[in-house]
């Protein structure tokens, strides 16, 4: 999978996705992330791409040309079918909350590229002309999008098969069944006389996929209710919560 992020802060971005779990699937060619610096495509010799709102206001504002010759670019070395366009996400409060689904959809994607407003946004006509998808990762403001696109970048990759060691560990993680994930436990077996549930260590994997389902359904019940709703249980697996959360 390709990501494409149009930005002004091209270090930042690479420095934080060229470690970890996503540093190691480029270096195995699984992954491949570049930064675009929005700056080079600038038309003044100051290289400057921002510049007053019409109408007044507080701060500054990225220009459309720049920011539409990066992402004219980019399509060229894509060199995609005639007419097709690459899936664009402008990473905004206003877009939608990032989650997992999203993820998912968006890992389908062989090229995907994000832009990262700061200053005070970005002009409205060039977000008409190129942007397909508006994506917020939560309510707060943020100085730029660097980082919700960098948010966005480990959370996709993680479903590119081959990018985790174990692939069958992203299908149990939390959300993916809109419940969170069960508690865990490693060695040793008592810790600050703190014990592993015996369960665990029962060697009887049935009972154990059971005990998790059901500390991943209490789990979600006690810290993200709104996840029940669209969580798939059971009439038999509600009434053991109800009667749970009512001892």
């Amino acid at each position: 999978m390709n990501f494409h992020i149009l930005t002004l802060f091209p270090e930042m971005v690479m420095n934080g996705l060229g470690t970890s779990i996503t540093g190691r699937a480029m270096e195995k060619e699984l992954l491949s992330i570049e930064a675009i610096n929005i700056r080079d495509y600038a038309f003044n010799k100051h290289h400057s791409v921002d510049d007053y709102p019409y109408g007044g206001g507080a701060g500054m504002l990225m220009q459309a040309e720049p920011i539409y010759q990066a992402y004219k670019s980019l399509c060229t070395k894509m060199k995609l079918p005639e007419g097709k366009r690459p899936r664009v996400v402008y990473l905004s409060p206003q877009g939608d909350t990032f989650t997992q689904t999203m993820a998912e959809d968006f890992a389908k994607e062989e090229e995907l590229v994000l832009l990262c407003g700061h200053y005070e946004g970005v002009d409205e006509r060039v977000l008409e002309e190129i942007v397909t998808d508006y994506v917020s990762i939560g309510d707060y403001v943020l100085t730029g999008g660097e980082l919700p696109a960098m948010v966005m970048v480990d959370a996709i990759s993680r479903l590119v098969p081959g990018v985790l060691h174990n692939d069958v560990s992203a299908e149990f993680e939390s959300f993916q069944d809109h419940l969170l994930e069960y508690p865990q436990y490693s060695r040793p077996e008592e810790w600050h006389e703190k014990k592993v549930p015996p369960i665990l260590l029962s060697g009887h994997h049935a009972n154990v996929e059971k005990w998790r389902r059901e500390q991943s359904i209490i789990r979600t019940a006690l810290r993200r209710p709104d996840l029940l709703e669209k969580a798939e249980l059971t009439e038999e697996e509600w009434e053991n919560l109800k009667k749970t959360l009512s001892e």
